[in-house]
């Protein structure tokens, strides 16, 4: 085969880039290369090898113009059976914004999204764990440079939906209890339940995802406390109002629901906040103080919706077993319920205000002397 013919089969391989301040790392995907040709000047670098890459079995080349000046006796690479590492030394340290001379870049060059995060093995170029901080506007510019749109953490995109969707489910309880009592007044007590509860059923099922997001590493809130408060919320409507029928033409289920839902409208904007990375005092305030009139208004109500369920659920004996049974045991919801209302309750709400204290005065800047 003539060297004119050669050329015809020379095809560009995969090549990954990334930087840190004093180095530029290429990652060639080929596998198992034979005889590779890397010639490293002031300003380019140019590749031949026969290997496996893209295109199969193939003998691949390019040739890189840089758009500043590297040091090629300083720079280096190593051939491994999965691809091939060269290591450009900078001659000055600093960051490029871009990786060739060329107005267009290449199909065949990537940025490696990967190594400018977090290096692969301790064998490979060390970015520093800051970059992405202290340089965000030219990470943003090489992701749209390489995708032609910046791509958000996909963590971020679903936390931010959730919140969302959540905030409307909770506005829309909100806005239909409002509406349906400035029309009817009272009368809109008895029939709340019917009303929204199929709305606040929903919500309130997805509001288990808070309890699983601390586990996966997704949100910092404690576990324990996100159980307690999600638990706590869902034995009340699903165990108590739910299967009761009587219950739930009482009017303490309308302010149990108005308090619950307006918490709600006061938490979920500011997370929305949080993950866009905006900061509007106001909400702020809003998510750190609200708490102070609404959570103990909560807790009463509350209190009030259980000490109603007892009579029912002693009549109905629902949810209680009484001996003689198979498993031999012996469980009275009514006396679990009256035990809460005399021992549980407050020290419950104690814990959930001494919690929201330490974070409020975290949030808002205030020191305790």
């Amino acid at each position: 085969m003539s060297d004119g013919n050669d050329w015809v089969h020379l095809r560009s391989p995969f090549v990954y880039w990334s930087q840190t301040e004093s180095t530029v790392s290429l990652r060639v995907d080929i596998r198992n290369s034979q005889n590779p040709k890397i010639h490293i000047e002031d300003t380019r670098v140019v590749f031949d090898a026969a290997g496996r890459g893209a295109l199969g079995e193939n003998v691949y080349h390019f040739d890189l113009e840089f758009p500043h000046t590297v040091n090629p006796k300083a720079s280096t690479y190593r051939v491994l059976d999965r691809d091939i590492d060269i290591l450009i030394q900078k001659e000055e340290k600093g960051w490029w914004s871009k990786i060739t001379t060329s107005h267009r870049k290449p199909a065949w060059l990537k940025v490696d999204f990967d190594r400018w995060k977090s290096p692969d093995d301790e064998d490979e170029v060390e970015i520093p764990p800051d970059v992405l901080k202290d340089y965000p506007s030219l990470y943003d510019n090489l992701q749209k440079d390489e995708f032609g749109y910046k791509i958000e953490n996909m963590r971020n995109v679903y936390l931010f939906l959730y919140n969302f969707f959540q905030f409307v489910g909770f506005l829309y309880i909100v806005g239909v209890l409002n509406i349906r009592y400035m029309r009817d007044g009272p009368a809109v007590f008895e029939g709340t339940y019917e009303l929204i509860g199929h709305a606040m059923r929903y919500c309130q099922l997805l509001q288990f995802l808070e309890v699983v997001h601390p586990i996966l590493g997704f949100t910092k809130t404690g576990v324990a406390l996100a159980a307690m408060q999600v638990g706590g919320r869902a034995l009340v409507l699903f165990v108590l109002i739910h299967s009761e029928e009587r219950v739930q033409k009482s009017p303490a289920i309308f302010f149990l629901f108005l308090v619950w839902c307006t918490v709600e409208l006061t938490r979920y904007p500011y997370y929305m906040l949080q993950i866009s990375k905006y900061k509007v005092y106001l909400v702020t305030w809003l998510r750190y103080s609200a708490w102070i009139i609404l959570y103990p208004l909560g807790f009463v109500a509350e209190a009030v919706v259980i000490f109603q369920c007892i009579p029912y659920f002693i009549e109905s004996g629902k949810y209680s077993w009484t001996l003689p049974n198979s498993w031999n045991v012996t469980f009275s919801l009514p006396t679990i319920m009256r035990l809460y209302l005399l021992f549980g309750l407050f020290p419950l709400l104690y814990t959930f205000m001494r919690s929201m204290q330490r974070a409020r005065n975290k949030a808002l800047g205030i020191v305790l002397t």
